[in-house]
C-alpha cells in the first residue's frame, strides 16, 4: 500500500540571470521558426527539411530550453 501525502518532490533548482544576449538568442530562435512554420503551412519546404533547419536554428540560436524539445514534427 502507498502513503499518499500532501509534499510533492523536492526540486532543486539554482536561480540565474539571463543575459541580454540570451534573451536575443531566444528572440531570434522564435522568430526563425515562426518563418519555418509558415514555410511548412504554405507548402513551401517539406517536413524533412523543417525538422532538419530546426535542428539546425537551435545550434545556432541556442535556446535554453532546447534540450527538453521535441526533435521532429
Amino acid at each position: 500500500m502507498t502513503n499518499v501525502t500532501d509534499e510533492g518532490p523536492r526540486i532543486n533548482y539554482e536561480k540565474k540571470p539571463v543575459s541580454q544576449e540570451q534573451l536575443q538568442h531566444e528572440y531570434d530562435y522564435f522568430l526563425a521558426q515562426q518563418i519555418l512554420e509558415s514555410m511548412l503551412k504554405y507548402d513551401l519546404i517539406t517536413v524533412d527539411e523543417f525538422n532538419k533547419i530546426t535542428t539546425l536554428n537551435r545550434q545556432s540560436f541556442s535556446p535554453a530550453l532546447a534540450h527538453i524539445m521535441p526533435r521532429n514534427r
